[in-house]
């Protein structure tokens, strides 16, 4: 077990596509098949707080921390199945 998990509302920079560091926040974290995946959004779309325009990214976490792309369509859908139902729940 990693003693330094990530938390839901933790806030960490990753690059886009132009290299630009951006702040995201966890808005909720999921284990599916003992592989942790985190929900993230922009931490500035969050602060601007008008619900239609929030980007939310699904990440997976590896067992190093780093936080990886889901590859393939049937990850992604079954990681996003699990956190549409973290969130409904809110």
């Amino acid at each position: 077990m990693n003693m330094a998990e990530i938390e839901v509302g933790e806030v960490f920079t990753i690059s886009d596509e132009t290299e630009d560091e951006q702040p995201v926040e966890v808005l909720a974290k999921v284990t599916l098949g003992g592989t942790d995946y985190v929900a993230v959004s922009f931490s500035q779309d969050l602060q601007e707080e008008s619900e239609d325009d929030i980007d939310i990214f699904f990440l997976k976490i590896d067992g190093e921390r780093d936080l990886s792309a889901i590859e393939s369509d049937e990850e992604f859908n079954k990681v996003s199945e699990a956190f549409d139902a973290i969130l409904e729940e809110e």
